[in-house]
């Protein structure tokens, strides 16, 4: 009985001193000393359910006060969740209505701040979580190119033209206004030059890339060669 009522004791005295770090306008890892390392699990634990019960402003305020505690990691799953939130509500309010939410609108669907919304609206893309994501979707451009190209050595000549553009070779300008020059010892595509020493450099299997796509796009020089 002793024991258990010691237990009860130690509890209350764990909680009262929780309570009194998140009664701090901002907490720091000094004044988190005053805990032991199991109250420090208990106080990350408690932290976490109000963050989860919290909306809008009464968020930000308890984000605020935890702010010189926070780890990065964790500041970049904040973001992260954010940036999803954000995002799907405004393809699904969009598609909804037809148009362009209003921060309140977004802030009403994913029960962030009006403020919140807006900073990170306005600063997602210098955001290292940002960059990271957009590294990701380069990293898959090559597998994106080489659909493409499948596409286009099949006769798809849209694909062909993206092709093109997606390596360079097209400036971005329709194939019908694509002006090739040669002279001496290079070829001139636009503004893209292709001499004999360059052409040397290319692999076997560029050459033969080129090679096909030339094939498809000008026909009739493939059946002057024959």
């Amino acid at each position: 009985m002793k024991t258990q009522k010691q237990g009860l004791q130690k509890f209350t005295e764990s909680e009262l001193k929780i309570n009194a770090l998140l009664e701090l306008e901002q907490i720091t890892e000094k004044d988190k000393d005053i805990l032991t390392d199991a109250e420090k699990i208990q106080f990350g634990e408690k932290v976490t359910e109000m963050l989860n019960g919290l909306k809008g402003q009464e968020r930000d305020k308890l984000l605020k006060k935890i702010e010189l505690i926070t780890t990065e990691s964790t500041k970049n799953q904040l973001w992260e969740n954010n940036h999803i939130q954000i995002t799907s509500a405004i393809s699904k309010l969009m598609q909804d209505f037809g148009c362009m939410p209003t921060k309140s609108h977004l802030a009403t669907e994913t029960g962030l701040s009006r403020q919140t919304i807006i900073k990170h609206i306005k600063e997602y893309q210098a955001h290292p979580q940002y960059l990271l994501e957009m590294d990701q979707f380069r990293f898959m451009g090559s597998k994106v190119l080489a659909k493409v190209f499948k596409f286009a050595v099949n006769g798809d000549i849209r694909a062909a033209r993206l092709y093109l553009e997606m390596i360079g070779m097209n400036n971005s300008q329709p194939l019908s206004a694509t002006l090739i020059q040669q002279q001496n010892n290079y070829i001139q595509i636009n503004g893209t030059v292709l001499s004999q020493e360059s052409i040397k450099q290319l692999s076997q299997e560029q050459l033969a890339q080129i090679e096909e796509i030339i094939k498809l796009v000008l026909p009739e020089l493939a059946l002057g060669d024959k």
